[in-house]
């Protein structure tokens, strides 16, 4: 027998790797031919070819997050939490080899196969499939209008209008026509992300329904709100359709006649007679109250969009904010994105321009990075912020989000309107802002107050520098800092860094102790910012990966030359491990945040590899000098 199998955990890490490895060893005991694809951090390895798939018996995904399955119609396949892959791996190769195992028909959401979700919230994942496909619609609807309106608009008391008989009027409505599938678009594929494909129609015929209201006798639709909700019950419905027992025969036309109709009927009858019209007037109020924003209270909405934009660059509350924006452009009211297109570009560009004017305050690395960073902001990517913001964060958030409040308070007094959903000086040098000069204003204002309150807060790097050369000097004689190439484990470490006796009782003092000695040692030139690294990646999920071992790791700027320091509690310590094992083998990667390629992943996978050999984490529990556990640890390699 051939089998294929992918390994994935949400970080793509630790997980990924002990899970393939723990299956290619039950296969090679068993005695079936396997491969593994690992679709970690680095990247997809070990990728599949068309000849392996067609050739493949059968195939298994141990993954907490989403595979894509497309590529596996018509083989049979199991699809597991990756727990079940490090823990099972024989039990699940022994399903294949029994034929208990279905064929996957290419319709089967993950879901009902066993899989289990991945921890990212599904309401937020699944709102965001639908904004992602949505956004291409709104921006060449807003492009295409823009360029219409300058190049073939005439001015009139009403402003730009187009005559009927140009040209231009057809250009305006393709814009037009791109617009009138946003709605439709976001409820598709909010319903595709809860469903699959039998959800994708239903979707989109209750996000059309939504948008006119004609269906259910109101002059104006649901609007965005109502494609939403569209998306969400279309979904569900389609969900609960799936999921009720039919005879065998008539399985074959459920995802493609059954669901896809019964959910749009559900769907349409319940926004025809039960949601649409309050959703409507909900939406009309919301709109008319948008529009008589004056004075006072358009400048506090502009003052919460901006804080918003900028606050994670890019994450959940970034993301409300610009589709609250988004969909008021398909509305007609483009001075609510106008201030959001200004903060989006603030942070990158503020803080490139800090970088520039203080080049004392930024390390050589983060000065190039600032170049990078403005470039970004020029065009809308308000992601270029975030490795400042992820080295500092107690400086760099506050003063990039007071300087992306003041751009949007001067775009909203300053009527800033932009038709596209995006931002930056791109959208206006395409012609899709209005009053492009206060436009302007607010952007450089807004990215000046970033600069100079970041460089206020920052100190000189000059002093840490000196101690940090001072360090590097005391630094025992261990290999160089190496490339995502390491070989052996003991490249980057040595008896210095081994403790077979670790004194604390808690995983925070266990930290802290192995921290300290790293410290001593000078490869970290700060103990606080190397244990917040360490905290922040546990917070994420917890690094006791079973089988009492525990890899803490972090990379950070705080770290010489990278490290991997190892140490034994032999009575064990709360990890909060998977397998609720206690942490006897501890293993602490210090990384700087610098370092060429994926070193730390590289390590991860070397380490969470070999310690699936029980005989050899038996070998280490064993051992009580650092000698002896120095020459165990030259095994662990690539």
């Amino acid at each position: 027998m051939k089998l294929l199998a992918i390994t994935s955990c949400p970080n793509g890490i630790a997980h990924t790797y002990m899970a393939a490895e723990n299956l290619q060893k039950a296969a090679d005991k068993l005695g079936v031919s396997m491969k593994v694809e690992t679709q970690g951090s680095i990247g997809v390895e070990n990728e599949f070819t068309a000849k392996e798939i067609r050739e493949a018996d059968g195939i298994i995904i141990a993954a907490d997050k989403t595979v894509n399955k497309d590529r596996f119609s018509g083989k049979k396949l199991l699809v597991v939490g990756v727990q079940e892959g490090i823990r099972k791996p024989e039990e699940l190769i022994k399903k294949h080899l029994n034929g208990e195992v279905q064929e996957y028909k290419g319709t089967t959401s993950q879901s009902e196969e066993g899989a289990k979700e991945t921890k990212q919230n599904p309401i937020y994942r699944h709102l965001m499939n639908g904004v992602s496909y949505m956004i291409p619609f709104i921006v060449i609807g807003g492009l295409l209008i823009a360029i219409a309106l300058t190049v073939g608009g005439v001015p009139t008391e009403q402003g730009l209008k187009i005559p009927d008989d140009s040209f231009w009027k057809k250009i305006e409505g393709l814009g037009a026509a791109s617009f009138t599938f946003m709605i439709p678009i976001l409820a598709g594929f909010i319903s595709y992300s809860i469903a699959d494909r039998p959800g994708l129609a239903p979707g989109m015929v209750g996000g059309y329904i939504a948008a006119n209201g004609s269906f259910y006798d109101s002059e104006a639709g649901a609007g965005f709100i109502g494609g939403i909700i569209a998306g969400f019950l279309a979904g569900y419905l389609a969900l609960a359709i799936k999921k009720i027992k039919v005879p065998k025969a008539v399985q074959p036309i459920m995802p493609i006649i059954i669901i896809p109709v019964l959910a749009s009927l559900l769907v349409g009858l319940v926004f025809i007679y039960i949601l649409g019209a309050p959703v409507a007037q909900v939406f009309v109020s919301l709109t008319a109250w948008l529009a008589s924003m004056q004075g006072t209270s358009s400048i506090l909405l502009a003052l919460i969009l901006g804080a918003m934009i900028s606050f994670d660059m890019g994450g959940p509350v970034n993301k409300v904010a610009f589709l609250f924006g988004s969909a008021m452009i398909g509305e007609g009211n483009y001075e609510i994105m106008g201030p959001i297109a200004a903060a989006i570009c603030i942070p990158p560009i503020g803080m490139g321009i800090a970088t520039f004017l203080s080049r004392k305050k930024f390390q050589p690395a983060e000065r190039e990075a600032g170049k990078a960073s403005f470039t970004m902001g020029l065009f809308g990517i308000t992601e270029g912020a975030i490795p400042f913001a992820a080295q500092d964060p107690l400086r760099v958030i506050p003063s990039i989000m007071v300087g992306s409040m003041t751009g949007a308070v001067i775009a909203m007094i300053g009527q800033v309107g932009d038709r596209v959903a995006h931002g930056g000086p791109i959208v206006a040098v395409l012609g899709a802002v209005d009053n492009v000069l206060m436009f302007f204003i607010a952007i450089i204002v807004g990215s000046f107050v970033t600069a100079l309150l970041v460089n206020l807060l920052k100190k000189n790097v000059e002093a840490s520098s000196e101690i940090k050369k001072g360090q590097e000097q005391l630094t025992p004689s261990v290999s160089s800092e190496p490339s995502s190439e390491v070989t052996n484990i003991t490249e980057i470490t040595h008896t210095d860094f081994i403790d077979v006796q670790l004194k604390g009782n808690t995983r925070d003092e266990i930290i802290e102790d192995m921290i300290e000695k790293l410290y001593k040692s000078g490869r970290l030139s700060s103990k606080s910012d190397f244990t917040q690294a360490i905290i922040d990646r546990e917070e994420q999920s917890s690094t006791g990966i079973g089988m009492n071992i525990a890899i803490p790791h972090g990379k950070s700027d705080a770290v010489v030359k990278p490290t991997v320091f190892f140490g034994i509690k032999q009575d064990g310590v709360d990890w909060k491990s998977l397998d609720g094992s206690e942490a006897k083998l501890i293993f602490m990667i210090a990384v700087p945040k610098s370092a060429q390629g994926d070193a730390h992943l590289k390590i991860l996978q070397m380490l969470s590899r070999k310690l699936m050999d029980d005989d050899y984490r038996n070998q280490l529990l064993a051992v009580r000098t650092k000698e002896a556990a120095y020459e165990l640890l030259r095994e662990i390699q690539s």
